[in-house]
């Protein structure tokens, strides 16, 4: 009899160790259990920490609630200013309340996952590709917002959304490019302009500082020669006076109007005429330099019983 109750005793411990340790559950510190009882949802939601639930009748579903991080595939799409792009972002996310996460929707992972993409879409469709390519605060905030709005009634948080690359077609990038190329050159332009201007006007100013002194030119130039001088090379300075070539020039103007006035004095040659009474003379060439002229010499005496000659026709 003492046998029968002490073997009925070791069933009933046995029977209620394996009970205790089908009712018995461990929620970790980031996570939290969510208890269903006959298929209805426990107001009550476990802890971290050691638990028991009815084996029979209880079904616990644990709950991470820590920061997830998703990846959101690359989209493409066109921009408002008909730009193709191709735009992937990441999105941070966390469970806040882990009842609404479970019963609200069927997968709070998924669900976040498909309203990400298709809000990338519908901002890649409102914004200019400047916008993508240096206003991206502006964006990610909006693209917040847009995820945002609807995980509020799955117990989701959105933490954070971030636009990682925008790809660009390789046309675009040249375009890009030249345009950039473009500007900065048209910036560079309009600094050494700017630098020409200043540098003009203090050239100025020294010119008319160094027109009250002219000792000051002559240092002025002096110290030019010392610094090529300097170098140890085989240039040759000569400083030559401006004053001195326009004195040149002005001395080279008279004799150049004088040879246009003896040019325009000459009369073309015309043919030669037979010689006869009623004929003139051909015009003599002017003489040479040198040579003395007709009305220079001597006038020839003609023989005093020189017979006149017949003109034979």
């Amino acid at each position: 009899m003492l046998d029968a109750f002490v073997t009925v005793v070791v069933i009933l411990a046995c029977i209620g160790v394996v009970c205790a340790m089908a009712a018995a559950r461990v929620v970790k510190q980031y996570e939290r259990g969510v208890v269903f009882r006959l298929g209805r949802l426990r107001s009550d939601v476990r802890g971290p920490g050691f638990t028991m639930i009815a084996p029979a009748f209880d079904r616990l579903r644990k709950v991470n609630m820590q920061i997830v991080t998703m990846p959101v595939p690359a989209q493409e799409g066109i921009t408002r200013d008909n730009v193709t792009v191709r735009v992937d972002a990441v999105v941070y996310f966390k469970v806040v309340d882990p009842a609404e996460a479970i019963v609200a929707v069927e997968d709070y992972r998924f669900a976040v996952s498909q309203m990400a993409q298709t809000s990338l879409r519908s901002i890649i469709g409102k914004s200019d590709l400047d916008d993508l390519l240096s206003n991206r605060e502006k964006l990610n905030q909006g693209l917040e917002l847009m995820i945002d709005s609807p995980a509020v009634g799955w117990g989701v948080h959105i933490d954070r959304v971030e636009i990682k690359d925008v790809s660009l077609p390789e046309t675009m990038k040249r375009s890009m490019a030249r345009q950039a190329e473009a500007d900065r050159e048209r910036r560079a332009r309009v600094i050494n302009a700017d630098a020409e201007l200043q540098a003009s006007k203090k050239l100025a100013e020294a010119a008319a500082q160094m027109a009250e002194t002219p000792s000051a030119l002559q240092l002025r130039l002096l110290q030019t020669v010392m610094a090529v001088a300097a170098e140890k090379n085989s240039t040759l300075v000569l400083p030559i006076p401006v004053e001195l070539l326009r004195f040149l020039e002005r001395g080279q103007q008279p004799q150049e109007a004088a040879r246009a006035d003896g040019g325009s004095a000459r009369e073309p040659a015309g043919e030669p005429v037979s010689a006869g009474r009623g004929a003139s003379a051909p015009e003599a060439a002017p003489p040479a330099p040198g040579v003395p002229t007709l009305t220079e010499r001597e006038p020839e005496r003609e023989p005093e019983h020189e017979p006149e000659r017949a003109v034979e026709r």
